[in-house]
């Protein structure tokens, strides 16, 4: 006989991103039982096809494969407790926020418990779950990760398994979202800019996604010179953000825009000036972030 069958999935926790996994894996026919503590957050999945269980226990016996989308760490824990020893013997997979360290703790849990684990991160939007561009990154034992790659390839198509630390996808989820209120913020001060003349925050999308795939483009060689630590060659040097923070300053006061959110990056390219990086690439500025600043 040919094919694949399904392996039936259990997914705790459904806010929205879990929401999301759950009617993935419905989709993909596999066996779907659902647990939340608000329990009527299920029906909407089992008019779809899910199985709700009430007890927790009973939600983590019903499958090989526990896919917990809580809060934090410590939400996840708390919630499968009850369910301590139906653990034993299963795959526990947790796709929920936390530094490095409690990724740790967490994996010394489920080991506690006899349970397999793996760490997790959806690099999307709950929309975005499903689609065959989706990243999703894992972390931990190879083995396990292998026994259960075809299931989570129905979450996204890139589907990567990062290493055996089972920190590492936190490690990657931590350096990864650094950038997203930075980036965010900077385009709401566009938008305040923009519509303080009366146009649209919509005409400014086109122009700053452009802005974002030049900035993606240069990434590869930045990351290059890192790894190198060589900064010697610049495309564009320390030394010219510099010297604009004072125009910056001018032309931010002028404009009536709250921009006091660029201290401490100006601070961090006086510091970078300051140890002798002026003429060096941009991406010299880990030398100085890799140091704790007066603030630290």
């Amino acid at each position: 006989m040919t094919g694949h069958t399904p392996a039936p999935v259990t997914v705790v926790g459904l806010g929205a991103m879990g929401r999301a996994l759950a009617e993935a894996f419905i989709g993909a026919g596999h066996p779907t039982t659902v647990w939340n503590r608000t329990a009527g957050k299920a029906e909407p999945l089992v008019a779809r096809g899910a199985v709700h269980s009430l007890d927790i226990a009973d939600a983590v016996a019903a499958s090989p494969l526990i896919v917990a989308c809580l809060t934090t760490y410590d939400a996840t824990s708390e919630a499968l407790e009850p369910a301590g020893g139906a653990l034993a013997g299963r795959t526990l997979i947790t796709l929920n926020s936390g530094s490095p360290g409690q990724a740790r703790q967490m994996a010394d849990w489920a080991a506690g418990r006899g349970a397999r684990f793996l760490d997790g991160a959806v690099k999307n939007v709950p929309e975005a779950v499903g689609k065959p561009d989706t990243l999703l990154y894992y972390s931990g034992d190879r083995a396990t990760f292998d026994d259960h790659e075809k299931t989570l390839r129905v979450l996204g198509g890139d589907t990567v398994h990062l290493g055996t630390e089972p920190d590492l996808a936190a490690l990657y989820e931590t350096a990864v979202g650094g950038m997203l209120l930075p980036a965010l913020v900077g385009f709401f001060q566009g938008t305040a800019l923009v519509t303080a003349r009366g146009l649209e925050a919509a005409s400014l999308v086109r122009y700053s996604v452009k802005w974002l795939e030049m900035i993606a483009s240069l990434l590869p060689a930045l990351a290059a010179e890192v790894d190198a630590g060589d900064y010697a060659n610049p495309s564009s040097s320390i030394g010219l953000f510099h010297e604009f923070i004072g125009q910056e300053r001018e032309f931010w006061a002028a404009s009536g825009v709250d921009v006091s959110w660029h201290a401490p990056l100006n601070e961090l390219v006086n510091r970078a000036v300051a140890e002798g990086h002026r003429d060096h690439s941009l991406s010299a500025l880990v030398e100085v972030l890799r140091k704790p600043g007066p603030a630290a």
